[in-house]
C-alpha cells in the first residue's frame, strides 16, 4: 500500500504535461491553468481536512504561496508547451528540487554542505544538457525553455516559503486557499478562454484528469504518503515524474526528444537522488535538502501531519 501512494502521484504528476498538451487542443493556455485550478479546488473541497480552518496572522503568506506555487508556475508551462514538447517540459521538472535547495541557501545565507553541492553540481549539469538540443531551434523554443525556467524558479521560492505555514497549519488548508488565491488571478485572462473553447471529448476528459488528478488527488496521496513513511521517503515520487512525461509524450503524442537530452534527464535525477541521499545519512545538518517536485517538496516537510 504504501507504494502505491508514492507511486501513483509520481504518475499522475508525470501525465500532467501531456493532459495540458491535450487541452492546448481546444483553448488558450490561461484557459487550461484556470480550468486545472478551478478542478483541482473542487476537488480538494472534498476532503473535509482541506477546508479545516486556519490561523488568520498565515493568510498573508499563503496568499503569495498562491501566487508563487499555484497561479504563476501553473501559467507558465501551458505557454511554454506552445514551443516545447511535453516530454522536454516534464523532464526539465525534475529540476525543481535543485532550485529548491539553492533558494534555501539563499535564505539561510550559508553554502550548501559538500554533498549537497555535489548533487546540485550534477543535477544543474543535467538540466543544461537537456536544454542544449534547443539551442538551434529558434527563439520560440529559447522563450519556452525560459517560461519553464522561470517556473521552477518561482516553486523554489514557494517551497520554501509554504514549508513554516504547513508546518503550523497542515499541508492540505494551506494548499486549498493557496488555490482559491490562484483562481481568483487566474479568471480574468482565463475564463474567457474557457468560454470560447472548442470542446471536445478527448481534451475535455484530458483537463478534467488534470485537475482532479494533477491538482487535487495526487496532493492527498502524498500528504498520506508522507504521514506514514516520512517526509524524504515520500519524496520518491519524484524520480517517476520525468520518465513518465517522456513516455507519455512519445507515445501518445509521437514527440521526438534528443538523445542528449535524454542524457541530461537522467544526469539531473542522479543530482537530485545524491541531494536525497544526503539528507537521509543527515536529516537534521540538511534542513534544504527535500528532494522533490514542487508539491511534494513542501508536502513532505509536513512533519506528517495529513488530512
Amino acid at each position: 500500500m504504501d507504494w502505491i501512494m508514492l507511486i501513483v502521484p509520481g504518475v499522475i504528476w508525470g501525465a500532467s504535461f501531456l493532459f495540458i498538451a491535450e487541452g492546448l487542443e481546444v483553448m488558450g493556455p490561461n484557459g487550461v491553468t484556470f480550468t486545472r485550478i478551478l478542478v483541482g479546488f473542487l476537488t480538494l473541497a472534498l476532503v473535509p481536512g482541506s477546508r479545516r480552518a486556519i490561523s488568520r496572522e498565515d493568510w498573508p503568506g499563503i496568499a503569495l504561496v498562491g501566487v508563487l506555487w499555484m497561479a504563476f508556475p501553473l501559467s507558465m508551462f501551458p505557454y511554454a508547451e506552445q514551443r516545447v514538447s511535453s516530454a522536454l517540459t516534464g523532464m526539465l521538472n525534475g529540476a525543481v528540487p535543485l532550485f529548491t535547495a539553492i533558494v534555501a541557501a539563499g535564505m539561510a545565507r550559508r553554502w550548501p554542505s559538500r554533498s549537497i553541492g555535489v548533487g546540485l553540481a550534477v543535477g544543474l549539469a543535467g538540466g543544461v544538457l537537456m536544454a542544449l538540443p534547443t539551442v538551434g531551434q529558434g527563439r520560440s523554443t529559447t522563450i519556452g525553455i525560459l517560461l519553464i525556467l522561470a517556473a521552477l524558479v518561482s516553486y523554489g521560492f514557494a517551497l520554501n516559503l509554504a514549508r513554516p505555514i504547513q508546518q503550523r497549519q497542515g499541508a492540505l488548508p494551506v494548499i486549498w486557499r493557496a488555490q482559491a488565491v490562484a483562481l481568483v488571478l487566474t479568471a480574468p485572462l482565463g475564463l474567457p478562454e474557457v468560454l470560447r473553447a472548442r470542446w471536445s471529448p478527448g481534451p475535455l476528459l484530458a483537463l478534467l484528469a488534470l485537475g482532479a488528478l494533477g491538482t487535487g488527488l495526487a496532493y492527498v496521496l502524498t500528504v498520506l504518503a508522507a504521514g506514514r513513511v516520512g517526509a524524504t521517503k515520500a519524496s520518491a515520487t519524484a524520480f517517476f515524474i520525468p520518465p513518465v512525461a517522456l513516455v507519455l509524450g512519445v507515445l501518445v503524442r509521437g514527440e521526438t526528444v534528443a538523445a542528449l537530452s535524454v542524457l541530461g534527464g537522467g544526469v539531473c535525477l542522479a543530482g537530485a537522488w545524491l541531494m536525497r541521499r544526503a539528507q537521509l545519512e543527515h536529516p537534521v545538518r540538511e534542513p534544504m535538502a527535500a528532494v522533490g517536485r514542487g508539491e511534494l517538496t513542501s508536502l513532505g516537510e509536513t512533519t506528517g501531519r495529513t488530512a
